[in-house]
């Protein structure tokens, strides 16, 4: 799976229903709202490279209220829950997640 994480500046005021409109894309599997130079963060994944070129720059690009995206390209996945799902067998969920165990 290719993933990329597209920063996106909207409209003013049009932050949730741009967000909205983007999860309707099937590629679309998280948007963000963020605090910064951008609006949204939206977690784009694909099959092939090739598709990025499709969903990116034209399918997203089209969303009423975006006024400028920057595309992040990812390279390789580092997940913390996914170690910890591969190492941590027998942990409860809530130190799985980096809460400290309750003591009692």
């Amino acid at each position: 799976m290719i993933a990329a994480g597209v920063l996106i500046n909207t409209e003013r005021g049009r932050i949730s229903e741009t967000a909205e409109a983007l999860l309707e894309h099937p590629e679309v599997a998280e948007v963000y709202s963020v605090a910064g130079a951008y609006d949204l963060v939206a977690i784009v994944r694909v099959r092939q490279y090739e598709q990025m070129a499709e969903v990116v720059p034209t399918r997203l690009a089209s969303v009423p209220g975006i006024t400028s995206t920057t595309t992040l390209m990812a390279f390789q996945c580092y997940s913390r829950r996914d170690l910890e799902r591969m190492w941590g067998i027998g942990l409860d969920d809530e130190t799985a997640l980096g809460d400290p165990p309750s003591v009692g």
